[in-house]
C-alpha cells in the first residue's frame, strides 16, 4: 500500500526475479517483487508473491503491509473473499497503530458490503467509529 506508492521496493519485477532465483528462501525478495508487480497491476502474480513473502516468514510490520497489500491486490482481481480474509489476519494479529487497525476494520466493512453483508459492514465501521472517532 504505501510502502508500494513510496517507492519502497527497488527495482523492476525482472531484476528482483534475478535476486529470487539466488536467494529464493528471502521473504524479502518476494514482497518486494510482489510491491514491483502490485504498482504495474499484475494483481495475480503480486498476490502469489506475497504469499510466498508470508509463507517464508516476514517482520511482523511487513508481514502487516503484505497482508494489506495482497488484499487490495485479490480486490484488484475479484477475490472479495480473500481480501477480507487478508483484512481479518491484520485485525487478528492486533497491530499497535490503532490507525492501521481502523483503516483494516474500515476495508473489510467495504468489502463487507461489496458481498452484500450490510450487517457485518456497519459492526465493522462501529469498531472503526470507536478506534479513531472522527473529529
Amino acid at each position: 500500500m504505501l510502502k508500494d506508492a513510496l517507492g519502497g521496493y527497488r527495482g523492476t519485477a525482472d531484476e528482483i526475479t534475478r535476486v529470487i532465483a539466488r536467494r529464493p528462501e528471502d521473504a524479502e525478495g518476494w514482497y518486494n517483487r510482489a510491491n514491483a508487480r502490485s504498482s504495474t497491476g499484475d494483481f495475480r502474480g503480486a498476490e502469489a508473491d506475497y504469499t510466498m513473502a508470508l509463507k517464508l516468514g516476514l517482520r511482523f510490520r511487513e508481514a502487516i503491509a503484505a497482508y494489506g497489500n495482497r488484499a487490495i491486490a485479490r480486490a484488484g482481481f475479484g477475490d472479495i473473499d480473500g481480501a477480507i480474509e487478508d483484512c481479518t489476519a491484520i485485525i487478528d494479529r492486533r497491530p499497535n497503530n490503532k490507525r492501521l487497525l481502523c483503516t483494516a476494520f474500515m476495508q473489510r466493512a467495504l468489502l463487507k458490503e461489496k458481498k452484500g453483508d450490510s450487517e457485518g459492514a456497519a459492526g465493522d465501521r462501529t469498531i472503526a467509529d470507536l478506534l479513531c472517532p472522527r473529529l
